[in-house]
């Protein structure tokens, strides 16, 4: 098996804007104004709608059948042994053409309990391009006022009880489960995430979409809420999630091994075998010797690629599940 280079796969007439961006990192001309996601190497489809979002491999067949034909090749005999087929792992590029709602998405616990399913949704955010965001709430929310805040859409109240948050390019942050989040217009993003589309939507007024009737996850709101996080957290607690900055390299967040893995490279480089997903966020150079890589591109490797080499004048960003 040989390393695999993704086309773009941006699900169509999502709820809020985007895709400029990610069409000018990919170098693929104008895209349409509501496709700001690319699920990169996804065997995840957009919860509801299947198949969305799953990626369709060059031969036709989707990327989640290929890999329950043959796990060991996809995922590796350690992976399979830990964690059967399940690829454990979902990477998009997100590009926010509008500041995102405040939103939260369940954990494992909560996940497993209301819908039966194994993974809930931490996330994690390697940045591109700068934006504001809002993570978690600055004091404790109260039951019954989370629960008044969402059913008046009193966004004022909601944005103005979290932690605001200024991010640069190459900055990584960790967003766990339950954690309510906006990001901000403007930001660009590698997004890794448990391999589920589960969102929580506390916010809606402004955005084409029912939020009161699709927001809760087909649960209602009085146990969907239960998924968020009420609880106040500090400044510091706050800074300790956003890792890594433009400088590191490596393992970019530590913290998230429990769920993914997330490394970044500049300058000849060569990766571990195993599952993966390789974004190549600038400059240009080669794969193995021979394949091109350039900004923008995305490429799949399965771990019966082996090892493979990176050289030239080039910045990747590297996506792996959790480590057996």
């Amino acid at each position: 098996m040989k390393p695999l280079y993704l086309p773009a796969n941006q699900p169509a007439d999502r709820f809020y804007a985007g895709g400029r961006q990610i069409a000018e990192l990919r170098g693929t001309g104008p895209s349409a104004s509501h496709e700001p996601e690319d699920w990169v190497g996804s065997a995840t489809s957009v919860f509801g709608h299947e198949p969305v979002g799953l990626t369709v491999l060059p031969d036709g067949r989707l990327l989640r059948d290929a890999i329950e034909a043959d796990p060991v090749a996809w995922l590796g005999a350690e992976h399979v042994a830990a964690f059967g087929s399940d690829p454990a792992l979902l990477v998009k590029l997100l590009d926010a053409g509008q500041r995102l709602p405040v939103h939260a998405h369940p954990d494992v616990p909560f996940a497993a309990e209301h819908l039966g399913l194994a993974h809930g949704k931490t996330e994690a955010w390697v940045v591109l391009e700068p934006a504001r965001v809002h993570l978690g709430f600055a004091r404790d929310v109260g039951v019954d006022e989370l629960a008044r805040w969402v059913r008046t859409q009193d966004t004022d109240a909601m944005l103005g009880a979290m932690h605001v948050l200024d991010l640069a390019a190459g900055d990584a942050v960790l967003v766990p489960a339950g954690l309510p989040h906006a990001i901000g217009e403007g930001a660009l993003v590698v997004e890794l995430q448990e391999p589920t589309d589960l969102s929580i939507l506390l916010e809606w007024s402004g955005f084409p979409i029912d939020g009161a009737t699709d927001g809760h996850l087909g649960l209602g709101f009085d146990v969907a809420l239960g998924a968020v996080d009420r609880r106040g957290w500090s400044a510091d607690e706050i800074a300790r999630l956003r890792g890594a900055t433009a400088a590191s390299s490596g393992d970019l967040l530590p913290d998230a091994a429990a769920f993914f893995r997330v490394e970044r490279w500049t300058g000849p480089q060569v990766l571990d075998a195993g599952l993966a997903v390789l974004v190549v966020v600038d400059g240009a150079g080669t794969l193995d010797g021979s394949s091109a890589l350039r900004r923008g591109r995305t490429v799949l490797l399965p771990a019966a690629a082996g090892p493979v080499a990176l050289d030239g004048d080039l910045q990747v960003v590297v996506c792996r599940p959790p480590r057996p």
